[in-house]
């Protein structure tokens, strides 16, 4: 027998968990498909420790930080747990233009202040600072596994059926709907569908039903497997130092790397600092072929760059991981519709900080209720209007 559902969302990572706590919010009948568990661990939203900023040399972004940060607060509050730990962020390096960030964010009135390399190293003893430094004190941690959860338990709690194990294989029309189908012959009807599905979405853009000229406009989505490495603090307070700040978030944009760096949370037992290479993974055709294996090349160059450059930490990792990046060219995020049928794609590593509001957005647009900016449009823009 196949089961229906006026809208269906695939994938309960935290865009799709977003969009379906949305949906379900709204008074809409929702289904979410997982192909394991929300915020399984081969996925993109796994763990306690993605960085929340509000830096952006694009106001568009830093502005869009200020609207998602007022559905963290009701998601929290509805919740009941916190799910953004203030750390605060420091962002420095050649080629990240503290003084371009700190005026983005003067002209939206967030608290901040543009230090001096010198002025920076006495406060954060810990990193060896060799530009100006950015520093605002509300940046921090999402917990994006909490998160997943909590978005999940409120769209279930708001009507939303949840089903794990329900591995999309296709998806075909059907009418002015949809027939989903699973990879165990499994199949599901849908009024309208949402697909969200991460590091997965290249492998199944095909088997979609979508238009040959919506599908040949979007923008080209590639994969990478990342991998990020915890290293220990030198003292027990997370400083470098006797009266040493705690460490905060930080971005580092040197000639020679792109760096950053987050408390690790409980997803390395509270021990210590994630350090990773931003996209400095092996690219991979979807997330279906991820090995887990960390690149011993990367792992040196990490290595080498925590020697020179966070001496606060000791320079060999206690753990290592792996995990997804799915690109697209410009950074920007893909969220388009054709017919009944949404595609989400909140990219490039710095989506997390903004699933409730890719949610909203998503819902928005499945529902016809609203729109999203048309940076993340390209497709319908130019081939075809819903």
């Amino acid at each position: 027998m196949t089961e229906a559902s006026d809208y269906v969302v695939v994938g309960a990572g935290l865009a799709g968990a977003a969009t379906a706590w949305q949906l379900a919010s709204r008074g809409h009948q929702v289904t979410l498909l997982e192909r394991d568990i929300p915020a399984a661990h081969d996925g993109s939203s796994h763990g306690s420790a993605r960085i929340f900023r509000y830096a952006y040399p694009d106001p568009f972004y830093t502005q869009a930080v200020l609207d998602s940060k007022v559905l963290w607060d009701r998601l929290a509050l509805d919740a009941g747990t916190e799910l953004i730990t203030p750390f605060g962020a420091v962002d420095h390096g050649s080629r990240r233009q503290p003084d371009l960030l700190a005026k983005v964010l003067a002209d939206v009135g967030i608290d901040h202040e543009l230090l001096s390399a010198a002025d920076a190293r006495k406060r954060w003893p810990q990193i060896a600072f060799d530009t100006e430094v950015l520093w605002h004190p509300a940046a921090g941690v999402i917990d994006a596994e909490t998160a997943v959860n909590a978005m999940v338990s409120l769209a279930v709690r708001k009507g939303a059926r949840l089903l794990t194990g329900w591995h999309l294989e296709s998806i075909e029309r059907d009418g002015t709907g949809y027939r989903l189908f699973s990879s165990t012959g499994e199949t599901f009807d849908a009024g309208h569908v949402v697909v969200s599905a991460g590091g997965w979405l290249p492998e199944l853009l095909g088997s979609l039903s979508l238009p040959a000229g919506f599908l040949a406009a979007l923008p080209a989505i590639t994969v990478r497997q990342e991998q990020a490495f915890h290293f220990r603090y030198r003292d027990h307070d997370g400083g470098a130092a006797p009266g040493a700040g705690p460490w905060p978030t930080f971005i580092h944009k040197a000639a020679d790397i792109q760096a950053y760096g987050l408390p690790g949370g409980r997803d390395a037992g509270f021990a210590g600092q994630k350090v990773a290479e931003y996209n400095g993974g092996r690219l991979i055709p979807s997330a279906a072929g991820q090995t887990g294996r960390v690149d011993p090349a990367n792992r040196a160059q990490v290595v080498d760059y925590v020697r020179r450059c966070l001496p606060g930490l000791d320079p060999e990792p206690y753990a290592e991981t792996t995990c997804l990046f799915t690109n697209t060219p410009n950074e920007d995020f893909l969220i388009d519709r054709v017919d009944n049928l949404t595609v989400v794609s909140p990219c490039s590593g710095h989506g997390a900080k903004f699933a409730p509001l890719i949610g909203r957005w998503a819902a928005d647009l499945a529902t016809g209720s609203g729109n999203v900016p048309d940076r993340f449009r390209s497709a319908s823009s130019t081939a075809f209007t819903t």
